[in-house]
């Protein structure tokens, strides 16, 4: 059993992302700008884009951070949404979710210039990703793919199964398992709260990808000697080993999971890493517009 180590990979990641914006910088051509709007004061998302704005610090990245307070009125919102699409010297930007119930989620996501769209969830970047069309990809699922093409794990003609059917994660990787690509060419199985028999389903895959955000949902008996198990999932759960009073908790029961895998990423340290530095990666291609020019 080989853990997956999320962490290093996304160190790795880092200093290639930076040694290229010194390359830039020496030739003269302008420093990669990623922004981020935050609206209200949710813990998860205040960690999440503290972690963004410290990530662009360290590759070199100029960084915005706009704030609202809960109460912003949607109009408002889409307003900052314009004024971040024409400004020049922002390549790519990020509304954080969640959004406040008064907001429509998937009005402010339209609004976003697809050419900004560092995050990948725009229709048309969607869209480009499912025909298999260069895109920004959505930072989780390009994190998951990442991290088998570095650790060499074979995915042609093995049986995939996500568990999970979000916008941000279950779908988008399920698509990218699908194609005709490495890490790719998987036959893919997707299971969610209505699937029957997903015990039964789940002992098929070579590979396992848990993003339903249950804690340890999937147990040894659900997972076959050599299997490649994914772990997406971060709860927050009562813990009275920490100083918090909580622990992260993913999708898998680690413990007895883990000595019938082949590879298996850990809770923290596996998947999440990897979701910021495919944002950094998003940038950079923005800024260089090697996608949408």
């Amino acid at each position: 059993m080989q853990i997956i180590d999320g962490k290093a990979v996304s160190a790795q990641i880092k200093l290639e992302i930076a040694e290229e914006v010194v390359r830039l910088k020496s030739e003269g051509k302008k420093t990669p700008h990623l922004a981020a709007v935050l609206v209200g004061h949710d813990g998860g998302s205040e960690t999440y884009v503290a972690n963004k704005v410290r990530a662009c610090e360290e590759v070199g990245f100029k960084s915005t951070l706009i704030r609202f307070e809960e109460n912003v009125s949607e109009d408002e919102l889409l307003s900052c949404v314009e004024r971040l699409n024409n400004d020049d010297d922002v390549d790519g930007f990020i509304v954080q979710l969640p959004l406040p119930e008064h907001i429509s989620e998937n009005k402010i996501t339209e609004a976003i210039d697809y050419r900004k769209d560092v995050d990948g969830f725009h229709p048309v970047n969607v869209g480009r990703m499912a025909i298999g069309l260069p895109c920004f990809l959505s930072a989780t699922p390009s994190g998951i793919v990442e991290l088998l093409r570095r650790y060499k794990i074979e995915t042609r003609g093995k049986h995939c199964v996500v568990l999970g059917r979000s916008n941000i994660v279950g779908k988008p990787v399920s698509m990218l398992m699908l194609q005709k690509s490495y890490p790719g060419d998987c036959t893919v199985t997707v299971c969610h709260s209505r699937t029957k028999n997903i015990k039964e389903i789940c002992v098929q895959a070579d590979i396992i990808i848990a993003a339903l955000g249950s804690p340890e949902f999937l147990k040894a008996d659900m997972v076959k000697e050599g299997a490649v198990v994914i772990d997406v999932g971060t709860t927050r759960v009562p813990s009275t080993k920490t100083k918090s009073g909580f622990k992260l908790t993913g999708d898998v029961a680690f413990d007895e999971v883990a000595p019938k895998c082949s590879f298996i990423t850990p809770v923290p340290g596996g998947v999440g890493p990897m979701t910021i530095v495919s944002l950094l990666k998003n940038t950079l291609l923005a800024a260089k517009k090697e996608i949408y020019r």
